[in-house]
């Protein structure tokens, strides 16, 4: 039997990144993503529905988008769905399903009439290595390197 667990988001965050570590010392990041999709009702009337979505970024994927992501940020996400359960403080089980980032791309911010075109280039932070044990940091160290020079 076939399965395709794959998912790409286009939205804006509706907060600043949050950024934790494990005990092990591994970053992890939680943006809370907005997205807007636009329709018409029975009326013809255009309607607006908004999906709210959390996204996990982890490693130093997660330590870039904490230093350079701000609420209203749009940007661009490809990962994977990832469910977890939890006992709340309050004895109920919880459950939660999230985006594990295995890439994320800065969007374009809106131009100024000031600003030059070379500023609204995308930033891609590469994607997340793909092998449990791989050190995070090295497969994609030249890519985020280079995003983050773009971004500034």
């Amino acid at each position: 039997m076939v399965s395709l667990n794959k998912v790409f988001l286009v939205g804006n965050l509706t907060k600043d990144p949050e950024l934790r570590y494990t005990p092990q010392g591994t970053a992890v990041a939680t943006l809370r993503l907005a997205i807007n999709t636009m329709f018409k009702d029975r009326n013809g009337q255009p309607q607006k529905d908004t999906c709210f979505i959390n996204v996990i970024a982890w490693a130093q994927m997660a330590e870039v988008c904490n230093q350079y992501l701000q609420k209203g940020r749009q940007v661009l996400i490809e990962g994977s769905l990832q469910s977890r359960s939890w006992k709340a403080n309050d004895g109920q089980n919880r459950s939660t399903i999230e985006v594990r980032a295995a890439r994320v791309q800065f969007m374009p911010r809106p131009l100024k009439e000031d600003a030059k075109q070379e500023d609204a280039k995308p930033v891609d932070l590469g994607e997340e290595p793909q092998e449990a044990g791989d050190n995070p940091g090295e497969d994609n160290a030249g890519v985020v390197k280079e995003a983050v020079e773009n971004e500034q």
